[in-house]
């Protein structure tokens, strides 16, 4: 059974940082797409960032190119996302989803929360202003 386990939340001040985790288990860690989504209330889920654990390429949402950085510890099936400079509209609960994929493919692909069967819980991010 696929489990991934999201943590690193908390507030902080605009312009702070934030480094979340995602651990991964019950599946074949090397071989998928897996990127942060996050959520605020009333909103879409909006993809954020994302790694391809086989090739470690990466892609980013156009809101958060240059201040957040997604990378892997493959030996600790763990993907984490550094959060600079952050501002108050990244307040949001972040999710980490993974598909069974050796590419992320293209943008429009990996943003679509549709594209994805595992999921984690969330951690909380608030960022104040």
């Amino acid at each position: 059974q696929v489990q991934l386990v999201e943590s690193g939340g908390g507030s902080v001040q605009a312009g702070g940082s934030l480094r979340l985790s995602c651990v991964g288990s019950g599946y074949t860690y090397s071989s998928n797409c897996i990127v942060w989504f996050r959520q605020a209330p009333g909103k879409e889920r909006e993809g954020v960032a994302a790694i391809a654990t086989g090739g470690s390429s990466t892609d980013y949402a156009d809101s958060v190119k240059g201040r957040f950085t997604i990378s892997q510890d493959n030996p600790k099936n763990t993907v984490y996302l550094q959060m600079n400079y952050l501002k108050p509209d990244d307040t949001a609960m972040y999710y980490c989803a993974a598909r069974l994929s050796s590419t992320c493919f293209s943008r429009s692909w990996w943003i679509n929360p549709r594209n994805y069967n595992n999921w984690g819980r969330g951690t909380q991010v608030t960022v104040s202003s």
